[in-house]
């Protein structure tokens, strides 16, 4: 005998399936706010013909307290999130929590034409913007035609 069974109502087959999906994907993050917390900060990265422009998105650290570095074409930003204020007692009970506390580090890999002689980075108003200079090789240029 077949372990496969059809029904004749189609709602339910419809339901019977939705079930079975659902358990499939039960430790996937329902949605962007679900994601782990090693993906903080959320960055941005595009480039211009000057350079490769990355954003992050890292409001309420100091300056001070994050390292930028680069090592063979590797960019790397970290540093620590510190609670806004005094920790809450203990019999405060945490119904929500999400913004992203503790020891963070992203690291991005850079295109092949990034200097990482030419880097500036500034932090206003909540984002950290890092400017990677292109090599001058790698610029766009036009050519006259003769």
């Amino acid at each position: 005998m077949s372990d496969l069974f059809f029904s004749t109502d189609l709602p339910d087959e419809f339901d019977r399936l939705q079930r079975q999906m659902a358990s499939v994907f039960a430790g996937f993050p329902a949605s962007l706010r679900a994601m782990r917390s090693e993906t903080f900060p959320p960055v941005n990265i595009g480039s211009t013909d000057d350079s490769v422009e990355i954003v992050a998105f890292a409001p309420g650290l100091d300056p001070a307290a994050i390292d930028v570095s680069i090592d063979k074409g590797v960019l790397t930003i970290s540093g620590e999130r510190k609670p806004p204020g005094p920790e809450a007692d203990v019999e405060t009970r945490v119904y929500a929590r999400e913004r992203f506390m503790g020891a963070f580090r992203r690291v991005i890999e850079l295109p092949q034409h990034a200097d990482p002689d030419r880097v500036n980075a500034r932090y206003v108003n909540g984002c950290l913007t890092i400017s990677v200079g292109r090599s001058e090789a790698s610029k766009p240029r036009a050519i006259s035609v003769q």
